[in-house]
């Protein structure tokens, strides 16, 4: 007597290509993805008393502060004709998006491994869902970027955007989305087996926005550091220069206000060098991926 073989609607196995993006599944699981968006952006300020109101309040305090200290007491020049204060909340706007994804993907494996040891779906959605709360934060704070812009241009404070170039700032979005999601996953591959480098991520965060042109021009930063410390401009200036998040900062506030630095050929460089660093971390992910729970 024959007996029919039965087909397995899904195989769950360890071996896969070093290289797989798995879009068809991730697709599958879409809703999931949308289930951890919804819990993340909702569900995290809950039982908060201001709630969302965080996502406004913070961008508008370091913005401030960015101005007493830099612009005020360190007097920082920028650009005439632009105010300090709106100066810096482009800045800030643009570099919360990257901090945001940064560190929401470095813990996801450590932070989800009660969910990874139970439930199989593909892990790359907790990166993704990450990416794309961040986002979500990152339109609010962008649509009040845009009301201080208004406010600011009724008083000729904001300079004029640069419409032949407007179309560059999805773009960059896109690379800061990117660019936090593939660091992100490396360092959550790397903090399955050290976890002391969750502890160094905030500290490494706040460095690298120091050398990322959140608070100062590049062009500014640059020649001061080649006056006052011409030992060191040979070293420091082409880390700033060559920063990929200190271009597309600097690309954000030229689209905006007109004035600062833009090169083509910056903007491609930045992007091959984020889609190289998210390749990596893919890799690293998937990789880490097969036998994280061991060592977690």
């Amino acid at each position: 007597m024959n007996r029919k073989k039965e087909a397995w609607l899904y195989t769950i196995s360890s071996k896969k290509a070093v290289i797989d993006l798995n879009l068809k599944e991730i697709w599958r699981y879409r809703d999931l993805l949308l289930l951890f968006v919804k819990r993340d952006v909702i569900t995290l300020y809950k039982q908060t008393l201001l709630g969302p109101l965080w996502y406004l309040i913070q961008p508008l305090i370091t913005s401030v502060i960015f101005t007493i200290i830099f612009n005020g007491i360190a007097n920082i020049e920028i650009s005439e004709g632009i105010h300090p204060f709106l100066f810096n909340l482009a800045g800030v706007t643009i570099w919360n998006y990257f901090s945001e994804c940064l560190k929401g993907t470095s813990d996801a494996f450590r932070k989800n491994q009660g969910i990874f040891s139970k439930v199989y779906f593909p892990r790359v959605i907790m990166p993704l869902t990450t990416v794309i709360s961040a986002l979500i934060k990152f339109g609010i704070q962008f649509l009040i970027f845009v009301g201080f812009y208004v406010f600011f241009s009724l008083n000729n404070e904001a300079g004029s955007i640069a419409f032949e170039a407007i179309w560059l700032l999805p773009i960059l979005v896109l690379v800061m989305g990117l660019l936090g999601l593939g660091l992100g996953m490396v360092i959550s591959s790397m903090t399955t087996k050290y976890r002391d480098l969750t502890f160094l991520v905030g500290f490494g965060v706040q460095l690298l926005m120091y050398i990322s042109a959140v608070m100062y021009p590049i062009d500014a930063a640059v020649q001061k550091i080649a006056n006052n410390f011409p030992e060191m401009a040979p070293f420091i200036n082409p880390i700033i220069k060559n920063n990929p998040l200190a271009n597309v900062i600097d690309t954000f506030r030229y689209l905006f206000f007109s004035q600062g630095s833009f090169s083509a050929k910056s903007i491609i460089l930045t992007l091959v060098v984020t889609l190289v660093i998210t390749l990596i971390g893919l890799i690293i992910f998937n990789k880490t991926e097969k036998s994280f729970i061991d060592t977690v």
